[in-house]
C-alpha cells in the first residue's frame, strides 16, 4: 500500500489491477478491524489463566475466524508484491476520468437552461437526490448524458460518476455489477458473492468518497441500500443520485429532495431541432417546403424524438407533393409514416404496457375519442367512464373517487397532461399512439373508429360502423345524419361540436341495442331535435344533450330503463322535461339541470318540470332514489328555501343556479349554503334586488370548531345583481379557484372590513382567495377595494378589470405571486392611475399587464 501511495504522489497512475488489490485489501482490514474489536469480548471469557474459555463455543468460531482472516492477509499479501512494483514503475498516462464519457447528438436543442438548473442544483447540499421525470421520448436520457458529460468539462469535487442503465427488469446484481467495474470491484470471485456481500463491499469502496450516482429509466423505486450505495441525505451531503422515469410518482417512492419534468420543446426550439434533422439543401429546394414542413414539425408537438424520426425520414424529400403527403398521413394514419410505429409508438407503448391493470388501460384508450388538443373535463370524463361500466358504480362516490385515482395515475406517467385543475388533455403523439393501439395493435379487442375534429362535412358510410364498440364524430361539419346505422357491439357514440349538425333523422338510433354512452353536447344548431325511435336505447346508461338549443325532450325518452346519467348543463332554450322521466320510477343517479331553461321565462308546457316557481320540479327529485348528484336551477328564494329544507337534495348537490329576476328579496341567508357539503359551483343571474348575503361572522368563528364553513365552493359567478354591496361571505371559502363578478353598481367593498368589527381576531387570521386561480371584475363603478390589505394570491393566475375606475389600488405587494406567473388584464387609463404599495411591487408587477 505504501508503494501505491508513493507512486500516486509521483503523478503515476494506479493500474487495473493494482485497483482490484485495493479493494480487496481495504475490505480485509475493515473486517479485521471488526474481529479486533470483538477480541477483547472473547479474552474476558478465558480463564485459569488462558488457556481455557468459560464459552468454549464461541472461542472456536472466533479462532476460526480470525485464521480464516490471516490466511486471506497472506494471499494478499503474495499477490500485492509484483503489483506494488507495477505501480512504482508505470507512469501516470492521464488522470482517471471522473465520468466515463457517453455519446451523444453533437447539438442539444431545447435542454440547455434544464441542464443549468439540475447542474446547479448538484451543488446544493439539500439536493441528495434528484429526480428527471417526462413522458418517453422527451429528452430525459439526452439530458442525463449530458449531465454525465459535463463532469468531464467542468471541474467539480466529485471522485466518480457512476451510470446506469435500470429499464424495466429492475435487477439489483445488475446495477452492483456496473457500479463494481466503475470502481474496480469486479473479478471472478466477486461475481460469485451474494447481493448482500456485494452490497457491503460497494458500501466500504464509497462510504468516504463524492460520488454522482446516475440512474436511467428507472420504473419502480430503487433501494440504493440494497444497491450498497451510501444513501444522499443529512449524513451523506457530499453524494447525489440523478435518475431519470416517466412516471412522477416514482420521484416520490424515491424520496428526491428535487424533481424537473422534462417537458416537450417549445414551438420555436421543436422547429429548430426539425430543421437539423432535415438539413438546409432539402428546405431550401423548393420555396413551398419551409412551410410545409413547418407544419409537419408542428404536428410532432415538441417531442424530441417524433421530430428526429420525421425530420430524418423527410431529410432528402424535395418536392412539395411529398411533404404535402406527408402532412396527410401524419393527420390521418400517423402510424404509417416511416419510422413512427416501430421507432417512436412501441416506446410510448411501455408506458401504457407498464398501467397497473386493464381498467386503467381501457380508461386510457378512451381518451383518444377526444380531439387533437381538446380540453377533457375530468367529471365529465369519468362520467363517461361510468357510463362505459369501467368503474362500479354500486357506490357513486367511491367510484368517482376510483375515477379520480385514474385520472392521476395517467398524468402521473404522463399519458395525459393536466393543464388546468378540472381539465386534462392528450399529447398529440400520444393520442396517435392510443389511436394505433385502439384501432391496430389490440383492433379485435377495441375496435375503435375515431374521426373526431377531422374536418367531415358527411359522416362516414354507416357500413363502416357495423362492428365498432366505439365510435367518436366529434367536433367536425356534419350537417345530416340520414341514413340508419346497424351497430349492435356500439357502447360509446360522440356526436359532440358538430355545431352545423341540423338533422338526426327518426330511427337513427333504433339499432344501437349496446350503446351506452351518446353525447351530443354542443351541437347547438337551434333547428336540431332529437329524433324519434330513441326508446329503442335501452341500454343507453349516460345522455349527454348539454350546450345545445334543443327545446324538448321527446316523451319517449321515459322509457330509457337503464339511463342513469342525464346531462342538460347550459340547455338554455329547454322548456319541456316530461315528468314522467324525473319520477319515483327512474334509476336516475346524475341530474344535471345547471342554467337548464335560463333563458326561457315563460312558455313551458304544464307537463314540463321546469317551471312552476320550482316547487314542482322538487317535488319530482324527491322521489329519485337512486339520486347522488344533482346540479340546480332554482328561479325563486321560496324555491330555494324548499329545496334547503331536503336534507337528501342537500347532500346531492354539486352546482346551483339561482335565477332570481322576479324576486324581490334583498338579502339571502348565505349560512344556509354551509349545510351543502358538496357544493362546488354557484351562479346568481340577475338578482335585481339582491343587496346582501348574509351571515353570521360572530357565530361561525367563535361557535364553530371550523370557520371555513364553503370548502367545497370552487366556482362563483355573480351576474348583474345591481344593489349587491359586498360577496364578504367567500372569505369562508378557502377553496375557491375562480371568482367572477359583474354589474354591481353599488359594490364599494369587495371583502367589507366593517363586517369584521365584532370579530376582530379574523383581521390577522383569514387570508381569502389563497387558492384563487382566475377574477374577472366587470363594470362595477363604485368599487375602491378588493381587499383591505395584500394578499399572496398564490395560485393566481389572470386578473381582469374593466369598467372599475375607482378602483385605485391592488391587494399586492412585492410578496404577491411570487410562485405563480399571472397576467392583469385592464384598460390602459386605469392601469397607469393605479397605486402601489411601494416602488418595488410597481416594478414587480410591471411586466404582468396586458391592456383590453
Amino acid at each position: 500500500m505504501t508503494a501505491v501511495v508513493n507512486a500516486e504522489r509521483q503523478q503515476m497512475r494506479r493500474l487495473d489491477q493494482v485497483q482490484v488489490w485495493v479493494s480487496r485489501a481495504d475490505a480485509v482490514k475493515t473486517e479485521a478491524d471488526e474481529l479486533i474489536r470483538g477480541g477483547s469480548q472473547e479474552i474476558e471469557k478465558l480463564c485459569l489463566r488462558g488457556f481455557c474459555s468459560r464459552n468454549c463455543t464461541s472461542s472456536y468460531k472466533f479462532g476460526k475466524q480470525v485464521a480464516k482472516k490471516l490466511r486471506a492477509v497472506e494471499t494478499l499479501i503474495a499477490e500485492g508484491v509484483f503489483e506494488a512494483v507495477a505501480a512504482e514503475v508505470v507512469p501516470e498516462r492521464a488522470p482517471e476520468p471522473v465520468a466515463d464519457e457517453r455519446p451523444t447528438e453533437r447539438t442539444v436543442v431545447g435542454l440547455q437552461s434544464q441542464l443549468e438548473q439540475v447542474w446547479r442544483c448538484l451543488a446544493e447540499e439539500s439536493a441528495g437526490i434528484i429526480g428527471l421525470y417526462g413522458m418517453g421520448g422527451v429528452g430525459k436520457t439526452t439530458l442525463l448524458i449530458h449531465i454525465n458529460n459535463k463532469f468531464l468539462e467542468s471541474p467539480t469535487n466529485f471522485d466518480c460518476v457512476i451510470w446506469v442503465v435500470v429499464s424495466k427488469d429492475l435487477r439489483l446484481e445488475k446495477i452492483q455489477e456496473n457500479i463494481g467495474k466503475k470502481i474496480g470491484l469486479v473479478d471472478d470471485s466477486w461475481k460469485s458473492k451474494s447481493v448482500e456481500e456485494k452490497a457491503l463491499d460497494i458500501f466500504r469502496s464509497l462510504r468516504e468518497k463524492r460520488i454522482v450516482l446516475l440512474l436511467d429509466d428507472i420504473w419502480e423505486r430503487v433501494d440504493l441500500t440494497k444497491v450498497g450505495v451510501p444513501l444522499p441525505g443529512p449524513q451523506n451531503t457530499t453524494s447525489k443520485a440523478v435518475f431519470t422515469t416517466r412516471l412522477i410518482d416514482v420521484c416520490g417512492s424515491m424520496e428526491a429532495d428535487r424533481k424537473f419534468k422534462v417537458a416537450c420543446l417549445s414551438e420555436k426550439d421543436a422547429w429548430e431541432l426539425f430543421r437539423k434533422k432535415v438539413g438546409e439543401e432539402t428546405l431550401g429546394s423548393h420555396h413551398d417546403i419551409v412551410e410545409l414542413a413547418q407544419t409537419v414539425a408542428k404536428e410532432c408537438g415538441g417531442l424530441p424524438l417524433a421530430l428526429i424520426t420525421i425530420g430524418r425520414a423527410m431529410a432528402f424529400k424535395k418536392t412539395a407533393e411529398e411533404w404535402s403527403h406527408a402532412i396527410d398521413v401524419l393527420r390521418t394514419s400517423a402510424s404509417e409514416f416511416a419510422g413512427l410505429g416501430e421507432k417512436v409508438y412501441r416506446l410510448l407503448k411501455f408506458s401504457y404496457d407498464s398501467l397497473q391493470n386493464e381498467t386503467i388501460r381501457s380508461c386510457f384508450l378512451y381518451c383518444c375519442l377526444y380531439p387533437e388538443d381538446y380540453g377533457i373535463l375530468k367529471w365529465d370524463l369519468i362520467d363517461c367512464w361510468i357510463g362505459e361500466g369501467f368503474l362500479e358504480e354500486s357506490d357513486r362516490f367511491s367510484a368517482e373517487n376510483q375515477g379520480y385515482y385514474i385520472v392521476g395515475t395517467l398524468v402521473h406517467a404522463c399519458l395525459l397532461e393536466e393543464i388546468e385543475d378540472d381539465k386534462v388533455k392528450m399529447h398529440d403523439v400520444v393520442r396517435d399512439m392510443a389511436l394505433w393501439i385502439a384501432c391496430e395493435i389490440e383492433k379485435e379487442k377495441r375496435n375503435f373508429l375515431v374521426c373526431a375534429g377531422a374536418g367531415l362535412e358527411e359522416a362516414p358510410d354507416v357500413k363502416e360502423w357495423e362492428n365498432v364498440r366505439r365510435l367518436s364524430l366529434m367536433q367536425n361539419q356534419i350537417e345530416t345524419l340520414s341514413q340508419i346505422p346497424a351497430c349492435p357491439h356500439l357502447h360509446t357514440l360522440f356526436l359532440a361540436s358538430n355545431r352545423n349538425l341540423t338533422m338526426i333523422t327518426d330511427g337513427f338510433f333504433q339499432f344501437m341495442p349496446s350503446l351506452k354512452v351518446l353525447k351530443m353536447s354542443l351541437c347547438d344548431n337551434s333547428t336540431l331535435k332529437l329524433p324519434l325511435g330513441m326508446s329503442k336505447l335501452g341500454s343507453l346508461e349516460l345522455l349527454d344533450i348539454s350546450d345545445t338549443s334543443i327545446r324538448q325532450l321527446p316523451e319517449e325518452l321515459k322509457l330509457l330503463v337503464s339511463l342513469k346519467c342525464l346531462n342538460l348543463r347550459w340547455t338554455g332554450a329547454l322548456i319541456r322535461i316530461p315528468r314522467q322521466l324525473i319520477s319515483n320510477s327512474s334509476r336516475l343517479r346524475v341530474l344535471r339541470l345547471f342554467a337548464t331553461g335560463y333563458l326561457c321565462l315563460q312558455g313551458a308546457s304544464e307537463d314540463s318540470v321546469l317551471f312552476g316557481g320550482g316547487e314542482v320540479l322538487i317535488q319530482e327529485l324527491l322521489g329519485l332514489k337512486y339520486l347522488k348528484v344533482l346540479e340546480l336551477t332554482l328561479r325563486s328564494c321560496h324555491a330555494l328555501q324548499f329545496f334547503l329544507s331536503s336534507n337528501k337534495l342537500k347532500s346531492c348537490i354539486r352546482s346551483l343556479f339561482l335565477q332570481l329576476i322576479r324576486d324581490k328579496k334583498s338579502i339571502i341567508d348565505a349560512t344556509a349554503f354551509a349545510d351543502l357539503k358538496h357544493l362546488n359551483e354557484l351562479w346568481i343571474d340577475r338578482a335585481k334586488e339582491l343587496e346582501e348575503f348574509k351571515i353570521d361572522y360572530t357565530g361561525i368563528v367563535r361557535k364553530r370548531r371550523e370557520p371555513f364553513v364553503f370548502r367545497s365552493l370552487h366556482y362563483v359567478t355573480i351576474y348583474r345583481c345591481y344593489k349587491l354591496k359586498d360577496l364578504t361571505f367567500l372569505v369562508f371559502a378557502p377553496s375557491l379557484k375562480s371568482l367572477l363578478l359583474t354589474c354591481s353598481y353599488v359594490m364599494e367593498e369587495l371583502i367589507s372590513v366593517g363586517k369584521f368589527v365584532e370579530v376582530p381576531e379574523m383581521m390577522g387570521h383569514i387570508s381569502p382567495f389563497e387558492n384563487l386561480q382566475r377574477l374577472e371584475l366587470w363594470d362595477l363603478p363604485a368599487l375602491k377595494s378588493i381587499y383591505w390589505k395584500p394578499l399572496p394570491f398564490t395560485h393566481l393566475k389572470e386578473m381582469e378589470v374593466s369598467g372599475c375606475d375607482q378602483l385605485k389600488k391592488l391587494p399586492l405587494d412585492s410578496n404577491s405571486a411570487k410562485e405563480s406567473k399571472f397576467v392583469i388584464r385592464g384598460e390602459a387609463h386605469w392601469w397607469n392611475r393605479l397605486q402601489w404599495e411601494d416602488g418595488a411591487t410597481q416594478i414587480a408587477f410591471r411586466s404582468c399587464f396586458q391592456s383590453l
